[in-house]
């Protein structure tokens, strides 16, 4: 690339690598759009400079003004670059399952960040969403770019990376695979193929727990559930993904997400992050089923370097029970084999006193909390206990103020050692067991106790 004048120039013009190991005999040629070679390291530069570029046109964003932006991290990126040049100030929200390096790369950007739980509805004014849209209303000549329901997302992967994957492919492709989050760079690229040529496939890709696939194949509204996989998927439809363009959704898995990207740095040299081992692991498929003399373009949308803490940690990757080496001890999902307790759960608006009834009942000193069908955390005997001697409070009240929502949670792949790891490290006496989002059970300490037992003994 020649001399810029500044970074912003350099956003774009990103190559298509062509992938060789992992391409299977006989299968279709897979090319990746590199976006993760962008100067901010990700796709979401493109979309973040042209909303930015067309709010000033419009006068809508005006000079000193305020970005404010709900973002899984990297749409967050891309507006604090852009920011940096151009003099605004900004603040993301993201949730709290989002990597560490995001958080920092933000502030390494001088965006403010505030982190909102990541276990409550789109529709929660806890939620990351909701969140934004209130800091938008609080703060004089704020502008919000709302990625997630504006068109302009669309717009610019049409007016930009479609085009500059035509151009650098020659329109000589059959099938283009891309993972879905705002659905903003699949709709807008798929817009301009299918201009350009009708007959070539689109497909996106959705992680299982996400509400897109469900709702493409039967048109009905799934309840979505937690995945581990960052920056794909959603648990609201959004107005940035565009239906109308896409000819099918391949469903993947977290395990698939991770264990090929970490291919794809060891097999392919390109160091991506988990939603591009999704959109990697679908085209493959793709890939096998056109055959030979065939091309499939996919996209890989950021860089490895935001989950070397996660994706590409052997500890992380462990604790949520994703590597598969078999432990000596055993996994979780041993002890709830023996077990086989049904888990009994409160919602966050039960009353406190039917809560006590409950733990009396079942003789038990803590209790799941949940909401919409997902974990949100625990409430327990000293929760309780606190609650009460104050003498402020009624045990007619609901119990959602006084839920403890800094729980520890475990994979039921999780290794017995890593589970052992937790009790010690902590002050919990049970942890909640967690499968796709549900939950699977609750071990204590006791439980933990008497299996190991039972395994010496034997």
């Amino acid at each position: 690339m020649a001399m810029v004048e500044n970074i912003l120039k350099a956003i774009g013009k990103t190559p298509l690598v062509r992938l060789n190991k992992m391409v299977p005999e006989g299968a279709a040629e897979v090319w990746a759009k590199a976006e993760f070679l962008n100067p901010g390291g990700s796709v979401k530069e493109r979309m973040a400079l042209h909303i930015i570029e067309k709010a000033e046109r419009e006068g809508v964003l005006k000079p000193g003004g305020t970005i404010i932006e709900n973002s899984s991290g990297n749409t967050g990126v891309g507006i604090a670059m852009v920011a940096a040049l151009k003099g605004y100030k900004v603040t993301i929200t993201i949730s709290d399952k989002m990597s560490a390096e995001k958080v920092n790369l933000l502030k390494a950007f001088g965006a403010k960040v505030v982190i909102c739980p990541a276990n409550v509805p789109a529709e929660s004014p806890l939620s990351y969403y909701e969140t934004a849209k209130r800091l938008v209303k609080e703060t004089p000549g704020a502008f919000f770019l709302n990625q997630y329901h504006n068109p302009e997302n669309i717009e610019a992967h049409y007016r930009w990376t479609g085009p500059e994957i035509w151009e650098e492919t020659g329109g000589k492709f059959d099938a283009f695979v891309a993972g879905i989050g705002t659905g903003g760079t699949l709709s807008g690229i798929g817009r301009f193929i299918k201009e350009k040529n009708p007959n070539i496939k689109v497909i996106a890709v959705d992680p299982v727990g996400s509400v897109f696939y469900t709702y493409f194949k039967t048109g009905k509204l799934p309840t979505p559930h937690a995945y581990k996989v960052e920056g794909v998927g959603e648990d609201m439809l959004v107005k940035a993904m565009d239906f109308s363009v896409v000819d099918d959704i391949i469903q993947v898995n977290d395990r698939e997400c991770f264990f090929t990207a970490r291919r794809l740095a060891r097999e392919e040299g390109l160091f991506a992050g988990g939603s591009s081992g999704g959109a990697v692991f679908a085209a493959l498929k793709v890939a096998e089923e056109l055959g030979a003399g065939k091309r499939v373009i996919t996209l890989l949308p950021d860089s490895g370097n935001r989950y070397l803490s996660k994706v590409f940690s052997d500890e992380w990757m462990r604790d949520n029970g994703f590597l598969e080496d078999e432990p000596r001890l055993g996994r979780v999902r041993d002890i709830l084999a023996i077990r086989k307790h049904k888990v009994i759960t409160v919602g966050t608006k039960d009353i406190v006193h039917k809560v006590i009834d409950k733990m009396k009942r079942y003789d038990i000193s803590q209790l799941p909390v949940v909401e919409n069908g997902k974990l949100v955390g625990m409430i327990r005997e000293v929760d309780l206990l606190n609650y009460m001697v104050t003498g402020r409070h009624r045990i007619s009240e609901p119990i959602e103020v006084i839920v403890e929502k800094n729980i520890e949670t475990i994979s039921p792949e999780a290794s017995i050692s890593t589970l052992s790891e937790k009790f010690v490290a902590g002050q919990d006496t049970a942890v909640v067991v967690v499968d796709q989002g549900k939950i699977a059970g609750l071990v204590s300490k006791i439980d933990l106790i008497d299996y190991l037992a039972k395994k010496f003994k034997d």
